[in-house]
This record gives structure tokens, sequence and C-alpha cells, in this order.
């Protein structure tokens, strides 16, 4: 049984006027007269009465009008199951942030994403780029958002770059640094608070002290930026973070940035990874789609950031 026609029915029963009903389905008279008598044909009833100047139903139309009316409604309401199941087998997802891309893109990107789908059921595991690999590689996450500056390069990995960010330095207001041009040796004095720096970044830091490249550099390695932050407020430590994520604190006054006359170039380059080969869940690609939308929005990479 054509569903498509037996909606044309429910309409003539309802407008009981051929151009009326027509017209409410987007068909042409003719057309429309076609599928119901198409429809009458089909069954071997007769459905409608017509008249010079109405339309009436038969008692045989009746009965077809009110199961119509039920069959036309479970079918909406399939459909709108269907739409439902659909939403939530979108959420059924995890992926994994570095701990630059959880303050700086996080926040707005859950938001977006739990407005879009209010259904889905997300699960976000923050970490460093080593362990969330490792968690990619074993499926226990669809794709994970972090520096990509020592991920290896092979062909089992796609990687969606993001804007490329500097690391500056940062101190507290009333810092005795603060307002002053100073080597990088000085930083090194009062201690260096980063997060886990890639070994590339470590020997970069090293070399501009002068020291071998497996000196440890930062006094403090932790991948939760809010501790950092909270250090870098209250102690004389010097925090290493892209501008993005202390531009609130650099407005406020709470932190400055250090003219350093030998500032080393440090540059983070976030991106989303995931496996080749692999079709991402539908929210996935939506989160992943959303990810890039709020990066290109809120981080500003430098002049020098660029390959």
């Amino acid at each position: 049984m054509d569903l498509r026609r037996l909606s044309h029915v429910l309409a003539l029963a309802d407008e009981l006027h051929f151009a009326r009903a027509a017209a409410r389905v987007h068909l042409s008279q003719p057309a429309f007269s076609r599928s119901i008598q198409a429809i009458e044909a089909e069954l071997g009833l007769r459905l409608f009465e017509r008249g010079d100047a109405d339309v009436r139903p038969t008692p045989a139309g009746q009965f077809v009008i009110d199961g119509a009316r039920k069959l036309l409604f479970d079918a909406r309401c399939l459909q709108r199951n269907i739409d439902l199941y659909r939403d939530v087998e979108l959420g059924d997802t995890a992926f994994g942030v570095g701990p630059f891309p959880a303050v700086t893109l996080m926040p707005r990107v859950l938001s977006e994403l739990r407005q879009r789908h209010p259904r889905v059921a997300l699960r976000v595991e923050e970490s460093n780029w080593k362990q969330l690999l490792e968690r990619l590689r074993g499926e226990n996450i669809e794709f994970f958002v972090s520096d990509t500056n020592e991920l290896p390069e092979e062909t089992a990995l796609t990687i969606r770059l993001l804007p490329a960010e500097r690391i500056e330095f940062y101190a507290r207001s009333g810092h005795p640094l603060a307002g002053t041009r100073c080597a990088f040796a000085q930083i090194w004095q009062f201690g260096l608070a980063s997060a886990t720096p890639p070994a590339m970044m470590q020997a970069t830091l090293a070399a501009t002290l002068g020291q071998p490249a497996s000196t440890t550099v930062p006094a403090l390695e932790c991948d939760n930026f809010g501790i950092l932050r909270a250090v870098a407020l209250s102690t004389e430590a010097v925090l290493a973070s892209p501008r993005a994520l202390v531009a609130a604190d650099v407005e406020a006054g709470a932190l400055v940035k250090l003219a350093i006359m030998d500032a080393p170039v440090l540059i983070v380059r976030p991106g989303i990874v995931s496996l080749t080969g692999r079709t991402p869940s539908p929210i996935a690609r939506s989160a992943m789609e959303c990810i890039e939308r709020v990066a290109n929005s809120v981080l500003r990479p430098a002049d020098d950031c660029q390959p």
C-alpha cells in the first residue's frame, strides 16, 4: 500500500475539495485526481462521492480514512524514532585532548556539541600525546587533539592540522623580571613551569641555556594547565604557554608577558589525529568539524608560526 497515496486520501478527506487538496500536497489537480483513482482501483473500493460542489467520503472511504490516519501517524512516529535512534548513535564515542586544547578549545567545543546534540553521550580524556596515541591505537578513542610536533610520521595516522601558536613566557604581576628585558637564563633561575615538553622542545630550551640536550629545563612539568596557572599566579615560577591560554589573565593584569632577549622559538602545532582508514562515527565527524571551526576562531597564530 502506497503511503503517499494514503496521504492524498487524508488531504481530500480534510479539504473535501479536489483543488484545495491538490494544492495542499503540491500536485496539479489532474495528477491528484489520478492518485485518488489509482488507490480506489487498488483497493477495489470507492472512497469518495463526487458532487457538483463538494466531496464526501463513502462509508468504505471513512473506514479507510480512519485506518490511514493511524497508519500514517505510526509511520511518522517510526521515522521520528529512527531519527532519534540515529542521533543517539551519534553520541557513543570518545576522544582525547592534550593539556593546551583542553583549555583553549574544549569549553566552547563541548558547549556547542551539547547544544546541537543534547541526547548524545561524550567521553573526553585529557592526557599527553603519547598516552593519547596509545589509546587511539587501542581504539579506546576515535581521535585526539594535541601537539603534533613529535607524532610519528606513519600512514596509519591521519592528521588535520590546526592553527599553530608560539610558546611565550609569562609571570605574575609584580614578578622581579616583569617590565625588564632579561635573558632566558634568568628565567631558569626562577623555575620554568610547563606542560611536558616534547624532546625537540626540551633540546631547544637546553641549547638556549648552553646546556646538554639531556638537561631537564622545566622545574615543574604538569599536563594540567589549571595547576600550572595557579603556580605561576602564586609563586615566582615562569609559565611557558601559548598566548590563547593566558589571554584573560594578561588582560586582567594578573600575568604579564616577559621580554626575553634570547627567547627560544617554540611552536605548538596542534592537530586532530585519527586512524587512517577508520570511518569516524557521525558524532566524531561533527566534533572534529566543530574543533576546526573553534580553533580557527580562537587560536591566533603568530606570524612566525608557519612552517
